[in-house]
């Protein structure tokens, strides 16, 4: 009987690991689609040098922390990189996808493999693609504004060069005309081409907000897959109060239970915290007495469930009312955990 019991026992032992290694891999694959909204991106047509990146956002939907082992590209064309390691729940992160247009040209993809050992181990591929123009060179390759505080200004100077087709010239520049205004400079032309020099200059009537733009340069090109083609803008109008970091994730928070984190407001000249606001009172604030340009602000949060039984995701705006007249913003994240 006892060896009729181990033979059966050990008949069972080898069904379960045949089930498992028959359903991981397809698993596998199931549960990190469930990561990426997307997992293509087509870069279009663009100049040689110019900046092209694509982020593909990743987003862990589990309890579980997801951690990223490494990503590879199977092409040189193509530069990828994992903005995060390890992404709590809920957490999001990016694959940045970088177009290599400064040692590339002509038609190029690449398919970035994306290898995560935790929870579970998977591979999932990323697709780009695109075409890199040897006709049109950009320098910079960006109009790149940086931190401008609200109420200044700042312009970019661009040189783009045209080579190889005669008569090609810019007809056309457009662009977000309430956020900036393009000058071209006359043209100058070589033996094998014409250069232009491009003054894009950002208005100082904006907003704080980050902006993520471009600019599309218009040419007489006859074949209209290469008639024009974007420059991208960026820039960050920032207010005369800032706060940092602008969001923050508490991550799993056992019932019971409470964790500490804080910000900073930061401002141009002192200042006093005059108010905080929340609309969770679970989040409890300190807020520092005073007047001065840096602001250490603590807080905690409780992990006090609310009557449903199950597991809470908790998103929340936290609204920081200064002396000066202004006021910022953050957005706190957390999940009770039963």
């Amino acid at each position: 009987m006892l060896a009729i019991y181990r033979a059966w026992t050990f008949f069972l032992l080898l069904m379960t690991v045949g089930l498992v290694l028959s359903q991981t891999p397809a698993n596998a694959q199931e549960w990190v689609r469930k990561l990426f909204k997307e997992t293509h991106h087509d870069f279009g047509t663009v100049s040689r040098n110019a900046k092209a990146e694509h982020s593909f956002v990743i987003e862990n939907c589990f309890e579980e922390d997801v951690h990223i082992a490494s990503v590879r590209s199977s092409c040189g064309c193509t530069s990828p990189v994992a903005t995060k390691s390890t992404l709590k729940s809920w957490e999001k992160g990016e694959i940045l996808a970088k177009f290599n247009t400064r040692t590339f040209t002509g038609t190029k993809s690449a398919v970035i493999t994306v290898v995560i050992d935790k929870p579970y181990y998977a591979e999932i591929q990323l697709t780009v693609g695109g075409t890199i123009r040897t006709d049109v060179s950009i320098e910079p390759g960006e109009i790149l504004f940086g931190d401008v505080e609200v109420g200044q200004s700042r312009t970019v100077d661009l040189s783009l060069s045209f080579n190889g087709k005669k008569g090609l010239q810019i007809a056309d520049v457009r662009g977000n005309a309430q956020a900036f205004e393009v000058v071209l400079d006359q043209p100058m032309y070589q033996p094998n081409g014409v250069t232009y020099r491009m003054h894009v200059k950002l208005k100082e009537s904006l907003t704080p907000a980050k902006i993520l733009d471009e600019v599309v340069v218009v040419t007489n090109d006859p074949d209209p897959r290469n008639s024009e083609f974007a420059i991208p803008v960026s820039a960050r109008i920032r207010p005369p109060i800032t706060v940092t970091p602008e969001t923050i994730a508490m991550g799993d928070v056992r019932s019971g239970e409470s964790r500490q984190q804080r910000f900073i407001v930061k401002g141009k000249k002192p200042f006093a915290i005059e108010l905080i606001t929340c609309g969770d009172d679970r989040f409890e604030f300190q807020a520092p007495a005073g007047e001065k340009t840096t602001h250490i602000v603590p807080f905690t949060f409780r992990g006090t469930p609310s009557d449903s039984g199950a597991n809470e995701k908790i998103d929340q705006k936290v609204v920081i009312v200064t002396s000066l007249g202004e006021q910022v913003e953050a957005a706190l994240s957390a999940r009770i955990l039963r």
